[in-house]
């Protein structure tokens, strides 16, 4: 582990990642995967994920932006890769290059990408997206025949070939919410309008992972699996990781910067909005708001310390936060978790989530660049210590993000 590392890190289990793809392909056993590693694998590195998540028989991977595609390519997947957040003048020519599919929701875009086509030489593979009640991108139903009429003249011609036809659910992490059944009735309408104008995509898709996990309608070709192939159920509704059958792969620890003896009295940290009740021990956790720890936890935010589950003291700052020990012992660099599977009594990032009045997504997500990325291979690991050869990336890499 390098130097950085041993202030804090955040572990990445790859066998965790693997796990969790197998268990949601088994919910969609006739559609293909989709696993999304947008904004970097929701912080766990996409590179890496993208690859166990390969490993563990996702056919495709998905990204929003442009650039996070390019980096996948560029570290050397050939898979099927689709991005789907794309504005004004952006990178067609290399999408096409690289084989990447790209997302339509409008003829601006599809002018955009059928001009780059038609100057590379290439057939660009794109995927037309619909706004079933959403609200996001995607094109409006009232212009969605005049978008697919468009796209099957670009495809007599030549310059695209129509890979997919898709859309996202607003509320399938509220199960039987009424916008379920009337956004899967409008992209059904939609499929409908795209076959009568001669379209035949590859594949259908609507399905996140809440609804990968509570809808079996909604599967049709293809499922996109995001926050659950890191092992966090998209919503207390839906049910916990644990109740999913997934396993978090995100550890989060740090070692203590200091501990210290106060009287009762003592304020901590800014505002002294916390003060020790008697004689107590204070320990320092070198983590703070710049790291990714919501200061919204101020006060609330769990953490394992001496063997025992604590909250934070006072107000997180930008580069740590304390924790009253009680008359309990510590010491400098010991151990403080902040959330990992829960199997040492650790908090989890949906704990986190509860704590800050948030979601699971937003903790994981947002811990920073400072924070070196590690990773272990638990399967591994157990194959090693059953006396089997094994030639993986088991130890700590201290290696930041892919």
């Amino acid at each position: 582990m390098n130097e950085t590392a041993k202030r804090a890190h955040a572990a990445i289990d790859l066998a965790a990642v693997r796990a969790n793809v197998r268990a949601l392909r088994a919910r969609a056993p006739r559609a293909e995967l989709m696993a999304v590693v947008k904004s970097d694998g929701y912080g766990h590195g996409a590179v890496r994920c993208g690859r166990a998540a390969r490993e563990a028989g996702a056919s495709w991977l998905g990204t929003a932006l442009p650039e996070e595609a390019f980096a996948l390519r560029e570290a050397g997947d050939t898979g099927r890769l689709m991005c789907w957040l794309w504005t004004p003048g952006g990178p067609w020519h290399r999408a096409i290059e690289l084989d990447i599919d790209v997302s339509v929701s409008g003829l601006w875009s599809l002018h955009e990408v059928t001009a780059a086509a038609r100057g590379f030489g290439r057939a660009a593979r794109v995927q037309l997206k619909v706004d079933t009640g959403l609200g996001r991108n995607g094109c409006q139903p009232a212009h969605w025949p005049e978008l697919i009429a468009a796209a099957a003249a670009a495809e007599a011609e030549g310059t695209i070939r129509v890979t997919g036809v898709w859309s996202h659910f607003a509320c399938a992490d509220e199960p039987g919410h009424p916008s379920i059944a009337a956004q899967l009735a409008a992209f059904e309408d939609a499929l409908a309008l795209s076959e009568a104008a001669g379209l035949r995509p590859e594949v259908r898709h609507i399905a996140n992972t809440p609804a990968l996990l509570t809808l079996p309608e909604a599967h049709y070709d293809l499922v996109r699996a995001g926050i659950g192939i890191y092992g966090i159920s998209p919503a207390p509704e839906v049910g916990t990781s644990q109740e999913l059958g997934l396993r978090p792969a995100m550890t989060l620890e740090a070692s203590l910067a200091s501990v210290k003896r106060v009287p009762g009295g003592h304020g901590v940290s800014y505002g002294h909005t916390y003060s020790t009740p008697g004689d107590t021990s204070l320990a320092l956790v070198p983590l703070g708001y710049a790291d990714g720890i919501p200061r919204h936890a101020s006060g609330n935010g769990p953490v394992l310390v001496a063997g025992k589950w604590r909250t934070i003291a006072g107000r997180v700052a930008m580069d740590q936060f304390v924790v009253d020990l009680g008359g309990d012992t510590a010491h400098a660099g010991d151990p403080a978790v902040l959330f990992g599977p829960g199997d040492r009594g650790e908090p989890t990032a949906e704990d986190w989530a509860r704590a800050a009045g948030t979601i699971g997504y937003e903790i994981v997500t947002r811990i920073g660049t400072r924070v070196p990325r590690v990773y272990v291979d638990s399967e591994m690991e157990n194959h090693q210590a059953d006396g089997a050869d094994g030639d993986g990336d088991t130890a700590l890499t201290g290696v930041p993000h892919d």
